[in-house]
């Protein structure tokens, strides 16, 4: 017993930088989907099922310039892939819950995968942890969710800065993640690609994934010549 209350105690502190993270996006998604009119039992009721907040900022811009309803899937699932990759890194971490197994697979997201994994690597299976972590994160996303709805015109979520929250979520799960030559390498050279394919080609769409397929190159040499160093 002890033990487990340690483990949530642990689990809710090392989740709370990123919940406040979380918390002002979700305060911009529900914002902006207030914006769009689409209404607060569609906007919460997405946070509630998708518990994604790329793929539901995309849906709502693509809501608004009226997409269709299968090219608004088709982009969530891709959007959505790299939870394959993460679920199969994760899934000897959460095997001891077993009966639990689906529920924690709901809660697989980029900033469950960064906590979950690093500490799978250090203490091995911890289904409490790792269920901690993403009821703190879900509790935050739903309630600023529907926070940002209640809100709605009045606020702009460039002035208050909330368009900052996604980058700056994923900068916080990148830092700790930057302690080995590879992966400084992988950094360092996909701000380089940024930075100048937006100053040769601004507001390119491929500038993104150019940089994906690239710097992980870099990162691979890297590992190589120390290897062989």
């Amino acid at each position: 017993m002890a033990a487990a209350k340690e483990t949530i105690k642990t689990a809710f502190i090392e989740a709370l930088p990123l919940a406040v993270a979380i918390f002002a996006y979700g305060l911009s998604y529900g914002v902006l989907a207030a914006q769009a009119e689409l209404g607060i039992a569609v906007i919460v009721l997405m946070s509630i099922l998708v518990f994604s907040g790329s793929v539901q900022m995309v849906v709502v811009a693509m809501l608004t310039v009226g997409a269709s309803l299968a090219s608004i899937l088709f982009t969530a699932v891709l959007l959505n892939l790299r939870n394959l990759l993460y679920g199969a890194a994760l899934a000897e971490g959460i095997l001891p819950a077993k009966k639990w197994r689906w529920l924690l697979a709901y809660g697989v997201t980029d900033e469950t995968f960064v906590l979950g994994i690093a500490r799978y690597k250090v203490y091995g299976p911890d289904p409490l942890y790792f269920g901690v972590i993403t009821a703190t994160f879900y509790i935050a996303w739903v309630l600023s969710g529907l926070m940002g709805t209640l809100i709605g015109n009045q606020v702009d979520p460039q002035k208050w800065g909330l368009d900052l929250a996604f980058p700056l979520t994923f900068i916080a799960l990148l830092l700790p993640g930057l302690n080995t030559s590879p992966a400084i390498a992988t950094a360092f050279t996909a701000i380089a690609i940024g930075i100048g394919l937006e100053y040769l080609m601004p507001g390119n769409e491929l500038t993104i994934i150019i940089a994906g397929v690239l710097a992980p190159l870099a990162g691979l040499y890297v590992r190589g010549r120390s290897k062989d160093a």
